[in-house]
């Protein structure tokens, strides 16, 4: 009878670990992953800090939306082979975050709510994108090194 190896014990599972591992503990890596939760903790206190919190359902959209980014965003340094997926997921946020104050029921576009989402919303996104290719660029130079081993 024989016996086959659990999926824990795979070797390109291990060098996946040990490369979202590399993508994290990098000083790049750390310094996207703070400003990205700094970012989701700034979308959520905005309405009360840029001075919008009147319009009740654009603060509450922010601070879910907030809170939302912010766990996504930072979890990243314990499990980064599980969360990456989740990078995406705050890209999106970002998205709707500079086109929520036109989405949001009733009249919430003012200047103040418009300048407020877009800048949050366009650095949420940016740092998602950013956060989403770390792991894509490690795992292509790694490839590209594997390829180039294995021909003569």
């Amino acid at each position: 009878m024989t016996t086959h190896p659990t999926i824990e014990q795979h070797p390109d599972l291990a060098e996946m670990r040990s490369r979202f591992e590399a993508a994290t503990s990098s000083p790049r890596g750390q310094a996207i992953e703070a400003l990205a939760f700094l970012t989701g903790v700034y979308l959520a206190a905005s309405p009360w800090i840029a001075g919008f919190s009147g319009l009740t359902a654009l603060a509450v959209c922010n601070l879910v939306t907030g809170i939302a980014y912010a766990l996504c965003m930072g979890g990243f340094g314990t499990a980064y082979e599980r969360t990456h997926a989740m990078a995406w997921c705050a890209v999106v946020i970002g998205a709707f975050t500079i086109v929520s104050p036109w989405l949001i029921a009733g009249d919430v576009s003012t200047t103040r709510t418009v300048v407020n989402n877009v800048i949050v919303g366009a650095v949420a996104l940016l740092l998602g994108a950013a956060m989403a290719a770390t792991g894509d660029r490690r795992a292509g130079a790694v490839r590209g090194r594997r390829g180039r081993m294995s021909t003569p």
